[in-house]
């Protein structure tokens, strides 16, 4: 009755069919948005449903395989209408994303204007705030022409949203050191056209000297090399099968900071921020000294390098390949121990089975079990919130009556497509 209901509910909406917030079609902003939402809601009274017993057949209620198969192929038809929907809903997200990009951007402009006026008072207004002004008006209007050409990607973060849907932490960092530096060389530039004389000249053009602004060069070729680095470091470890990567339906602000789990890793945190406070006392020190190139003490330079270097490594370290440890034939409460046979259920324990990001039922249910030449789907089994079966370190699956008797191997693919090791096992009459 509650799967019925929220089905009703998903069909009701504007009159006559107007998107007016009710639809959930995928062919507007808000449909596709509502879509998602209500397919959602109908998965979880479905898989809670299951998870308490109710709603399974009379015909397949005899058969605990038979049941487990049902449930298992309903979970996974209801969880491909949500993955549709919630790509649906991402590309309309992208869609509509340029446009708050923009706002933001010029939104800084004119908070940027607001603070030189302020400061302006008493001390009156000088070339200097003129040509921060006009730099600043310039770069708006670079990423604005940007984030129109990149309207269907996501506009000013199409750069920096990586080949998996999310944002990258390496790129967006070097996106904004390479704004700022676009920024003091277009100060110094503004100042420079508005000098009157040989002097003042000469001191602006010593201010673009490689002795001032080392330390920001340095860290301006570390993070754009970074970024980089890392792009072809992930997607050789992925061709390798040493790195398990699942598309995103759509980048998030948390992105830049969690792995694809949504778990808080400490090499993004840490790059970020120092990244961040680096930024900062560059953009005071432009401030202070709009007539030179913010020169970046080396000490902080050298932290900034220390934190890059540490993110790096992070993202040698984290993923590895999936593995098979033992399989062991399941046992239900009152079960004779014995060898594995035909429609047996085995235990296959290891590690790395579900990729991070992939713990949607939609990615579950792509799961394969190979037993000698017979595919196996993994089936769903859900419990309140969740799912029992698989999981990263156990799954269960039945060996089909097509799997020959004598010696097979056994091996996982996961979610990502990568295989794990082979393990033998023993399949008796």
């Amino acid at each position: 009755m509650a799967v019925q209901e929220a089905r009703g509910g998903a069909q009701t909406g504007a009159p006559g069919g107007a998107h007016a917030g009710g639809c959930a079609c995928g062919d507007c902003p808000h449909g596709a948005r509502e879509g998602h939402r209500r397919a959602v809601a109908e998965f979880l009274l479905l898989r809670d449903g299951f998870a308490a017993g109710q709603g399974v057949p009379a015909a397949v209620a005899h058969s605990a395989q038979a049941s487990r198969q049902w449930v298992s192929e309903e979970l996974t038809q209801s969880a491909e209408l949500v993955a549709e929907r919630g790509r649906a809903d991402g590309e309309a997200w992208l869609a509509r994303l340029w446009r708050y990009t923009t706002v933001a951007v010029w939104a800084l402009v004119t908070a940027l204007l607001l603070v030189q006026a302020l400061t302006a008072i008493g001390a009156g207004w000088t070339s200097a705030r003129t040509a921060g002004l006009l730099a600043a008006l310039l770069v708006a209007a670079a990423v604005t022409a940007a984030s129109w050409f990149h309207r269907a990607r996501g506009g000013a973060l199409a750069p920096v949203i990586g080949e998996d849907n999310r944002l990258s932490t390496s790129r967006t960092v070097a996106a904004a050191w390479v704004l700022f530096v676009a920024y003091a060389v277009l100060v110094l530039a503004g100042r420079l056209a508005a000098a009157s004389g040989h002097a003042e000249r000469d001191a602006l053009l010593s201010g673009l000297a490689l002795a001032r602004g080392a330390g920001v060069v340095t860290v301006l070729a570390v993070v754009c090399g970074i970024a980089v680095l890392v792009r072809r470091v992930v997607g050789l470890r992925v061709l390798g099968q040493r790195l398990q990567k699942v598309r995103a339906d759509r980048p998030r602000a948390a992105d830049l900071l969690t792995d694809d789990a949504g778990r808080g890793t400490f090499a993004d945190i840490q790059y970020v921020a120092i990244s961040a406070v680096a930024l900062v006392f560059s953009a005071v020190r432009l401030a202070r000294r709009p007539d030179q190139l913010p020169d970046l003490p080396w000490g902080l330079a050298v932290v900034v390098l220390v934190s890059a270097a540490t993110y790096v490594a992070g993202k040698y370290a984290e993923g590895g390949r999936p593995v098979i440890l033992s399989v062991v034939r399941a046992r239900e409460a009152g079960d004779l121990d014995g060898p594995i046979r035909t429609g047996d259920d085995i235990e296959i324990r290891g590690a790395g089975f579900v990729p991070p990001g992939a713990q949607g039922a939609d990615r579950l249910s792509r799961m394969v079990v190979r037993i000698g030449a017979v595919n196996v789907h993994v089936p769903l089994v859900p419990v309140a919130g969740g799912f029992r079966n698989p999981t990263d370190a156990v799954l269960t699956v039945p060996v089909p009556a097509d799997v020959e008797p004598g010696r097979v191997e056994v091996q996982v693919v996961t979610a990502a497509g990568v295989e794990t090791n082979r393990y033998a096992i023993d399949v008796t009459d």
